[in-house]
């Protein structure tokens, strides 16, 4: 019993050292893969340390549900794999240890992790998406910092375009300027040359102050006023020749957070109850939206038809107003009026269709909300589950392969992660493009994966040498050398056809 709980120690050692390098290695490369996809949105801003350091870290804390099921897959890959390469996992099963045993403190560990991973998604996750969605959103309010360029022109501020020769850095005196203003519009554009400016803020950093030196300026007349000219060709323009013109241009460089309460109705900010709650609100206003719609057409007008009685034909009789038979009735009208009527029918069939058409689309507003919330919700279950899924993966594949260190283990987490990915991704798409139900699309790729989990896991217990290249060549030989008699047969059975065809002909 001693040596049990001795090997029990030592297989969490091993896991947890690898699990902790594994995961921090995953939230590095995902934390890279993030930051990238989100650079625009912080180079050249000159924000404070302090903003970044809390990006970073509301980034960590969003991908930490997608680093640790691929961690776990990583870590029992290589944990069981170091096992089976240094034959620790062959004298435990020649101790009369299964696998099962082996892997059971593991999978207790695991199970305990995943729970941890719900209640981490559930509680934790949506407080972070919220924060940090509203600083990406602030991140991109926020104006570029200011640093016109030598040489070529800066378009960093909103309707200006700033040409600069040179500049010197120690006075901050740009020389040889050209300013193109298109804030009025293209059709009120200016252009500015100066020997020489300066660009500084104001105090409260919301106004930009341009001064500029020994210029002039060009700018196209009101079209009113082009209008009164009479020639088309010649556009009329104003000039101004300036020592000294100062200007000041709405441009805040300050950094203004986004409100977070416009997220807090989103799905992405919600735990479990408040979505299952969501879900309930709306599905009950749906419902009720549709009755309402319902009800309207009906007893407004029902295919283009008045329901009130009496109200069929002037010189209908009582028999035909009884039976309401339409075609006697339309036979009984002129082709004039015959004419009329299939346009006035033709015409209310088109409202009530753009009618229906609108109230479909009212609905569906609905419907993508709901979808939106139903999505989350099962996600917030299958990142949990997908860790216990990837320990029943990663432990039974590396008892099989039997190779340990960061080689074979990682192509393989990685080709294993890829297919997880792409079947995740693919149930997402249909789940909320409403092609599948939502449950199916989120929880597909936990299905494929539980397959592929239990037949490894069968084939590690039953000692199958499943990766084994000998063992696979061993297996088509075999299986040759059983069709070679079938294939000599029909050899034979054809040769005699042809023989028997060419003697025919002879």
């Amino acid at each position: 019993m001693r040596i049990i709980k001795k090997m029990d120690m030592y297989l969490l050692k091993t896991f947890l050292g690898l699990f902790l390098m594994t995961f921090l290695i995953c939230i590095f490369i995902l934390l890279m893969q993030f930051v990238w996809m989100h650079v625009k949105d912080l180079v050249g801003k000159g924000v404070e340390i302090s903003v970044l350091a809390e990006f970073f870290v509301y980034a960590v804390a969003t991908i930490i549900p997608l680093a640790l099921p691929l961690a776990i897959l990583l870590a029992s890959l290589m944990t069981f794999g170091n096992l089976g390469e240094h034959f620790e996992l062959t004298a435990m099963k020649s101790a009369g240890v299964s696998l099962f045993r082996i892997m059971r403190p593991l999978a207790i560990t695991i199970a305990l992790v995943s729970v941890g991973a719900f209640f981490f998604s559930n509680n934790v996750l949506p407080k972070s998406q919220t924060k940090l969605w509203a600083l990406i959103f602030s991140l991109r309010q926020k104006s570029p910092e200011m640093e016109i360029p030598e040489g070529e022109f800066y378009d960093g501020i909103p309707g200006y375009n700033i040409y600069v020769r040179s500049k010197n850095h120690q006075s901050g005196l740009l020389k040889d300027m050209m300013i193109y203003d298109y804030s009025e519009g293209f059709q009120n554009a200016k252009v500015m040359v100066a020997d020489s400016g300066r660009i500084f803020f104001t105090e409260d950093k919301k106004y930009l102050l341009l001064v500029l030196y020994s210029g002039e300026s060009f700018e196209n007349l009101d079209p009113k006023q082009q209008r009164a000219t009479k020639s088309k060709d010649k556009i009329p323009y104003r000039r101004e020749n300036f020592r000294q013109k100062t200007m000041l241009i709405d441009f805040s460089s300050e950094f203004n957070r986004y409100d977070e309460s416009i997220l807090n109705d989103q799905h992405v900010s919600k735990n479990v109850s408040e979505l299952m709650h969501s879900i309930d609100s709306v599905q009950v206003l749906a419902h009720e939206r549709s009755k309402e719609q319902s009800a309207q057409m009906v007893e407004q007008r029902y295919f283009g038809r008045d329901r009130t009685p009496g109200r069929v034909l002037a010189d209908a009789t009582e028999e035909e107003m009884g039976h309401y038979n339409c075609d006697s009735l339309f036979n009984r009208l002129s082709n004039k009026d015959k004419a009329n009527a299939l346009q006035m029918a033709y015409d209310k069939a088109r409202v009530q269709k753009d009618q229906v058409e609108y109230n479909a689309l009212m609905l569906d507003d609905y419907k993508r909300y709901v979808r939106k919330h139903e999505v989350e919700l099962h996600r917030k279950f299958t990142l949990a589950f997908a860790c216990l899924i990837f320990f029943f993966i990663g432990a039974p594949l590396g008892a099989i392969i039997r190779k340990g260190g960061l080689g074979a283990p990682v192509v393989i987490s990685v080709v294993m992660f890829i297919i997880y990915y792409i079947i995740d991704n693919s149930g997402y798409k249909m789940a909320r493009e409403a092609i599948w139900p939502c449950w199916l699309g989120m929880w597909l790729s936990s299905f494929v994966l539980l397959a592929i989990g239990v037949f490894l896991t069968y084939k590690a217990a039953t000692d199958s040498a499943l990766f084994k290249p000998e063992v696979w060549i061993k297996w088509f030989e075999d299986r040759k050398k059983q069709l070679q008699p079938i294939y000599e047969h029909y050899s034979r059975s054809i040769g005699r056809l042809s023989r028997r065809k060419t003697g025919d002909r002879r």
